[in-house]
């Protein structure tokens, strides 16, 4: 019995706990030895049963997941701690990790992906591990990287309009050099080489919702 991974399950849903809970049971190498339905119940059990793995829901009627998770990551650094989620949008997987979980699952997901998550946990409690970590940090990246200036987003909104650099900084009571060196960082910043690319990258970043003909 040594090697069978204990867990606990926290979810408000019955359904799921019974359901999740008969999937994991039927894994030789691991065991439910506890439920909770809410993030006050799910802490006390961890406390009292100190399961290996601990699975929670993100949102519960008296917390979120990430209640369960921090304050069960102060108290034992070994845990596994799982968040089960039907919303699993950048942000939460993003949310999950700063708080200390091991891992991030949508119930969306194959039960295979929370018993590997499991098994994971189990052994490397403090590696995260997330089947959309990737694009999520690709996404946070390239956010990161075409994030304009204000001033940049005022001379954005100005070249969409079809003005020259020149016309630009006389709006903005900006000299034409100067002006031009804002849109060589727009350009950089958004990957282009000329207006248009910058126009159309804008737009489809939601930086921009209308460009106007270019002014001659």
């Amino acid at each position: 019995m040594s090697d069978t991974t204990t867990v606990l399950l926290i979810d408000d849903h019955e359904l799921i706990r019974d359901g999740l809970g008969a999937v994991i049971d039927l894994e030789p190498d691991l065991s439910v030895v506890a439920t909770a339905g809410s993030v006050m119940e799910g802490i006390q059990r961890a406390r009292e049963v100190r399961p290996d793995v601990v699975i929670t829901d993100l949102q519960m009627q008296d917390g979120t997941g990430l209640d369960v998770v921090r304050t069960l990551r102060k108290e034992n650094d070994q845990v596994g701690l799982i968040v089960l989620t039907m919303h699993s949008g950048d942000e939460q997987i993003f949310a999950a990790m700063q708080a200390g979980a091991s891992g991030f699952v949508g119930k969306d997901a194959p039960s295979t992906e929370v018993i590997k998550a499991a098994r994971h946990a189990a052994v490397s409690p403090k590696a995260f591990v997330c089947a959309g970590l990737v694009g999520a940090m690709m996404r946070r990246q390239s956010a990161e990287s075409t994030a304009l200036t204000e001033r940049e987003h005022d001379v954005l909104l100005l070249l969409a309009e079809g003005l020259n650099a020149a016309a630009i900084g006389a709006k903005l009571y900006l000299s034409e050099s100067t002006t031009k060196s804002h849109i060589a960082r727009i350009y950089q910043k958004l990957g282009a080489a000329n207006r248009a690319q910058a126009l159309v990258t804008a737009m489809r970043i939601g930086l921009l919702s209308t460009v106007q003909p270019s002014a001659r």
